[in-house]
């Protein structure tokens, strides 16, 4: 009993995620092992033998009885403990692994667990806090107002007057954490080594569970979490994080301002509020969308309870201990991953994967396009804003199940969060749909952001090969517009920018080409009427019968000039002054120069054309040759 005691305290004293240091715990001393193990895989061992069974006589392949048995799979996890409900979650998030009528009842693991003795709680927030509990809050409630498996929320008020939140974790969570991730791990790499079916890293996924729930067990990282979260979102007056008050706050307690609100999902309180539901949406939406492509800090667990509608129409997020990070290349990587679906580019889409770390080098991408074509080609008939999010995810998930996907858990609790977020929009508008209310997000960081990645991207967006496609950038410009934080400055930057870069120049050569036409006839037009003012035997034998040459169309008449003025004109807060500003920026590109010395050119060599065939040939050398003025 000493011993296994001894086992717990070194358990209880890990800091972080440490596979090494766990087996060492509980390798060399396997009577507590074995106990859990009885308690684990019996049950476990007993499930897999009926759908063994199930599998041998062919009831699986009734739909109704295959989503029982995944239904019965998510009860017994969560009847297993808070390891087997942390993994449960994050299976749910691996189409790679698990067929998708798994992963759907897993995605809906519930993380709630009956609370624990309120006495434990107390001694716990004594023992961290290293003082009585009456001198550290003027009120704590005993009894919790939620449980998770982690731990339960007791609400109170600090000295000072405060009204908090306090949370404490289980006793023994930690222990039993690290032993139940013994376990598992040493199934999965059984299972690796003796299973071929299974071409994943399973060991890998439970190492990366791991960190992640050790990670959550840790009040102080969730502290941090929240504090940079805080601090990324003090610019939008929005969005609500409460506050941490470090000095009630430990590894295994804490402390954090009490919010007032109403969950999202509950419409009704919502509109009692005086808060339009749809609103507070559009506001979870474009801050998921922030976090996502721009800080690359995310919140990964934005579930009904962890989002609060505020009567002064805030959205406040609770809950930091699951938090992720995407890397800058990830994040140009998801967006041209974008620019390749609206596309129809399923070549490079599925080489967009293999960068994004989902496909091996090696693997052979010819089988995956036409898969590719099949999930998104009937979904994009309606336009990328009308994508069923939910339908096509459950779609790639049987494509990612065929082919030797490995999803990054980055990307994984990408979908978990976009998924959430949709659930609880669709809560509120049956219609609502992620992609049509995140496409005018990508759409502004395509047309606003310098990362060179992301201007090649815009001009493989807009370029058919030498065709510029105005109807792509008016939806693009279109859809950016329709973001409140629409940088109008920075988007017409972008606008001289691709005029002046090298995929504008047709555009340039179209400018070109006008004006040399307009001031040709400007000039020719001219020397006809000076002449006319001459006596007849003075002028040149060409220009005495010559008419006036066609002006052709204003420049402003132009196709492209037009397209242009017509998209810049139906941009919120667009004035003219806007482009008068941006005058000496214009004169001082290269182009630009170079621009008149074509121009420069093509009037010489109009000029010569004129004086060489108008001017000195007479009339009846011309009409035998068969030449007609300009």
């Amino acid at each position: 009993m000493g011993v296994e005691m001894g086992d717990f305290l070194e358990a209880a004293g890990l800091l972080s995620y440490d596979p090494a240091a766990i087996t060492r715990i509980y390798a060399g001393h396997p009577m507590r092992l074995a106990r859990r193990v009885w308690q684990t895989l019996v049950p476990i061992g007993l499930y897999l033998l009926g759908v063994g069974v199930d599998w041998f006589t062919g009831q699986l392949a009734n739909p109704a009885r295959a989503r029982a048995r995944a239904r019965e799979c998510a009860e017994l996890l969560v009847a297993l403990g808070p390891a087997f409900i942390k993994a449960g979650q994050a299976l749910s998030t691996r189409p790679d692994i698990i067929p998708p009528v798994l992963l759907e009842e897993l995605a809906q693991l519930q993380d709630q667990l009956p609370g624990f003795d309120s006495a434990l709680a107390m001694a716990c927030i004594e023992e961290d806090l290293g003082a009585p509990v009456e001198t550290i809050f003027a009120s704590l409630e005993k009894e919790p107002i939620s449980a998770a498996s982690l731990g339960q929320v007791h609400r109170g008020v600090l000295m000072s007057g405060e009204r908090v939140a306090v949370k404490v974790q289980r006793p023994g969570l930690r222990e039993q954490i690290t032993l139940d991730l013994y376990i598992v791990r040493n199934i999965a790499a059984w299972l690796n080594r003796n299973v071929g079916v299974i071409k994943s890293d399973l060991v890998g996924l439970i190492d990366e569970l791991g960190k992640r729930v050790f990670e959550e067990m840790d009040y102080i990282n969730e502290a941090t979490n929240a504090e940079t979260f805080a601090r990324l979102h003090s610019h939008n007056p929005r969005i609500a994080v409460p506050a941490i008050y470090r000095q009630a706050t430990s590894r295994r307690v804490l402390t954090m301002e009490w919010i007032d609100g109403v969950k999202l999902t509950n419409l009704d309180a919502v509109r009692a509020l005086g808060v339009d539901p749809d609103d507070m949406v559009e506001v979870g939406v474009n801050c998921s969308l922030k976090q996502l492509l721009e800080d690359g800090f995310f919140h990964a667990d934005p579930h009904p309870g962890n989002l609060l509608a505020l009567s002064d129409g805030r959205l406040a997020y609770l809950d930091f201990g699951m938090m992720s990070e995407v890397s800058r290349e990830a994040r140009t990587g998801l967006i041209q991953a974008v620019v390749h679906l609206v596309n129809r580019n399923f070549g490079a889409l599925s080489k967009d994967f293999v960068h994004l770390g989902f496909l091996g080098e090696a693997v052979d991408l010819e089988p995956i396009v036409p898969a590719f074509e099949t999930v998104f080609g009937q979904a994009l008939e309606m336009g990328v804003s009308r994508m069923d999010f939910k339908a096509v995810t459950d779609d790639l998930s049987g494509v990612m199940y065929r082919f030797p996907f490995q999803v990054p858990p980055y990307y994984a609790l990408i979908i978990r969060s976009l998924v959430t977020l949709e659930g609880i929009a669709l809560s509120v508008d049956p219609d609502f749909k992620i992609l049509g209310a995140a496409y005018p997000y990508f759409a502004r960081r395509l047309m606003e952001d310098p990362d060179p990645d992301l201007r090649r991207s815009l001009r493989e967006m807009l370029y058919d090969g030498d065709e510029f496609r105005w109807q792509r950038l008016e939806s693009l410009v279109a859809s950016a517009s329709l973001q409140n934080q629409l940088d109008l400055d920075g988007l017409l930057d972008q606008v001289l920018d691709f005029l002046f870069s090298p995929n504008g120049g047709l555009l340039r050569q179209q400018l070109v080409d006008a004006l040399v036409q307009q001031m040709d006839a400007l000039a020719w037009n001219t020397t006809l009427r000076l002449g006319r003012r001459l006596p007849t035997r003075l002028l040149p034998p060409g220009l005495r019968t010559l008419p006036p040459t066609p002006a052709g169309p204003p420049l402003l008449d132009l196709e492209p000039i037009q397209e242009l003025l017509a998209i810049l004109r139906d941009l919120p807060g667009f004035e003219p002054s806007l482009l008068l500003k941006r005058l000496p920026r214009v004169l001082g590109e290269p182009d630009l120069r170079r621009m008149g010395l074509q121009v420069a050119k093509g009037l010489a060599e109009r000029g010569v054309v004129h004086l060489l065939r108008d001017v000195l040939v007479t009339p009846a050398v011309r009409q035998a040759a068969g030449v007609s003025g300009a």
